[in-house]
């Protein structure tokens, strides 16, 4: 069986002169032969496509595959990450992961809140800023969270998301508008602990794999999961494996989020707990990085005993349900 790779490569674009910041989403070279690697060991053979440009080029030149592993994330709009899979529908050929309607609305924080609520599902009390007027129209008690509404990797976020006045507020909105050039979403800020929930499956099927919690160290940026910390997490974060009663919650919640999102084959769920220790869901991560040893959803499969080609293999078993169908 034939399947084709589709990514964007972070050196590539490096290369074209985007930062390391306006990169960040995008994979290694290391991710994309870990996954090749793992596939042809699993008996696959693969085809590297690469990003929607290329895979333009190769569908009108004639070439079809009978999967495509899917992890590019696109680099403009809130359709970014659908623009592939939407591509690739319009020409019947299946692929990995969620389809473009979930993709897209998980990639706006906002819009994916207004369904979490719909579904009665904890989540932050929250606000869209979409220009500088609506920040006097705020009505959320201090203290905030300030974000971009589209970015991942922690892009945007600093010890400055966090906002006690309206001054503060005033401010990070500002810069976030000017910089992101995007809507700012404003949320209530939770005090307590920090967790991931890894996920496989679709549906009904979907499982949690675990729960991890994140600790920042004392010389990380104080209070918040920040892009710094990210990127730097060896140094500056602790990831632990968690079987409490808060963890059965959070497995709980994320599972219920995943499923109202109509998210597939796998990913990751970021919570933080409310002052009445609640799991509430912060994002959804329908297409959650693959490196095997520096990204978050691999980082709990290796604590929770699952091997990186295990994780592959369910993520193939649940993709390859929808072709047999």
């Amino acid at each position: 069986m034939k399947i084709g790779l589709t990514y964007d490569l972070r050196d590539d674009y490096l290369a074209e002169g985007y930062t390391k910041e306006e990169t960040a989403e995008f994979d290694r070279r290391d991710t994309i032969e870990a996954i090749d690697k793992t596939l042809r060991i699993s008996g696959y053979q693969t085809d590297h496509i690469g990003n929607i440009k290329s895979l333009v080029h190769r569908l009108a030149s004639g070439d079809r595959w009978d999967m495509v592993f899917n992890i590019a994330e696109g680099l403009y709009g809130f359709g970014r990450e659908a623009q592939i899979p939407a591509l690739l529908e319009a020409y019947g050929i299946p692929y990995t992961f969620s389809d473009p309607l979930t993709l897209s609305l998980c990639l706006h924080k906002g819009m994916t809140k207004h369904v979490l609520r719909n579904f009665g599902i904890l989540t932050p009390d929250f606000m869209v800023i979409e220009t500088e007027e609506d920040i006097a129209h705020v009505e959320i008690p201090f203290p905030l969270f300030a974000k971009p509404v589209a970015e991942g990797t922690g892009k945007g976020i600093t010890t400055a998301s966090k906002i006690t006045s309206p001054y503060e507020l005033q401010n990070i909105c500002r810069m976030l508008l000017a910089k992101y050039r995007q809507p700012v979403l404003i949320e209530s800020f939770l005090p307590g602990r920090e967790l991931t929930a890894g996920i496989v499956g679709t549906g009904n099927e979907a499982v949690a794999l675990g729960v991890m919690e994140i600790h920042l160290k004392d010389h990380a940026e104080t209070g918040v999961y920040s892009f710094t910390n990210k990127e730097n997490y060896e140094e500056l974060v602790e990831y632990e494996l968690i079987d409490d009663a808060m963890a059965r919650d959070a497995k709980e919640t994320a599972l219920a989020a995943w499923r109202a999102l109509g998210c597939r084959d796998a990913g990751r769920i970021d919570l933080r707990a409310d002052t009445q220790g609640r799991p509430n869901v912060m994002e959804i991560n329908p297409l959650a990085g693959l490196h095997p040893v520096h990204s978050d959803l691999p980082i709990i499969c290796n604590l929770a005993g699952i091997s990186y080609h295990e994780l592959i293999s369910m993520i193939m078993r649940s993709a390859m349900k929808r072709r047999i169908e």
